[in-house]
């Protein structure tokens, strides 16, 4: 099965290989509660290492002897361990307004979210009630008192009767070689067709969730182009009035705008897309829509 997704890999990224760097540990400074400064000086004196992560505001690889998630500032609530690329979702999103995460736990991209807009509200989704204890439990440890939490199927989010301006859909996927060992036996197409049915499900749902003028943040950590690019080019297909926000950044690639010797959607190219090997982060796709 691996070289059955290294050849479905290859008519996208012809270099690409299942090796890559090891993942370094990241946290997010809670800017909320202290500043990158003081939490550097307090973490340097316990012989911690941290390096800005250039491409993100808040973010800084960490290297220590001990373990980041039991520090007396971890559990204060002055940072949170979130991966780079998890990070950069909610900055490439930009939320403002009325902002809706659609999968909200563990709760770091509904946090990051209620971090940047403090003055917004963040209403956060999950149909599953511990999972959902999770994401309140880290949302009072960070001290963020404009995070609603709410048990629900974000396919069914329109029974709130509210309209968003800001959207983010992190959405269940197949996941990726990263994330665990031995990941593509466990996997078939069909389970990634499923998926992908899900999937458009959550986007359609969040369409007509977005006010006029609104932008949702899709993203997988899949590498499964029917998760990625397919579900978008299917909601561009369905709908006139959404559109894609080209995605700039130094890193990743843009997104395929041909699969399966088919021609998709040419905007697409305004999606990324970020290799393991060539970032040496986890696998992870992003689109950026706006509704006009």
């Amino acid at each position: 099965m691996t070289e059955f997704f290294l050849r479905r890999y290859r008519e996208i990224c012809p270099d690409v290989t299942m090796e890559h760097a090891t993942k370094r540990q990241a946290l997010r400074v809670n800017t909320s509660k202290t500043t990158a400064k003081e939490l550097i000086a307090t973490l340097t004196k316990r012989d911690a290492k941290l390096e800005k992560i250039p491409w993100l505001e808040n973010g800084y690889w960490i290297e220590a002897d001990f373990s980041p998630g039991a520090t007396q500032e971890y559990l204060l609530g002055h940072y949170y361990l979130q991966g780079p690329l998890s990070q950069l979702t909610c900055e490439i999103l930009k939320p403002k307004g009325r902002i809706l995460d659609m999968a909200a736990a563990p709760g770091g991209k509904t946090t990051y979210l209620a971090q940047m807009s403090p003055d917004s509200v963040v209403i956060a989704l999950d149909n599953d009630a511990a999972r959902l204890a999770v994401v309140r439990n880290n949302v009072e440890r960070l001290g963020l008192p404009n995070v609603v939490c709410v048990k629900k199927d974000a396919r069914f989010v329109r029974d709130l009767g509210e309209r968003f301006d800001s959207i983010i859909l992190d959405a269940p996927c197949s996941g990726n070689f990263c994330s665990e060992s031995g990941w593509a036996e466990k996997r078939t197409l069909q389970d990634i067709k499923a998926n992908a049915r899900v999937q458009r499900e959550l986007l359609k749902a969040a369409y007509f969730a977005l006010e006029t003028g609104g932008s949702i943040l899709y993203s997988t950590c899949s590498l499964e182009p029917e998760e990625d690019e397919l579900v978008v080019d299917w909601l561009l297909k369905k709908y006139e009035n959404i559109d894609l926000v080209p995605i700039e950044l130094e890193i990743g690639d843009q997104g395929a705008i041909t699969w399966n010797g088919k021609d998709l959607d040419k905007r697409l190219s305004r999606t990324r897309r970020f290799w393991p090997h060539k970032t040496g982060e986890e696998g992870f796709f992003m689109a950026l829509l706006r509704r006009a």
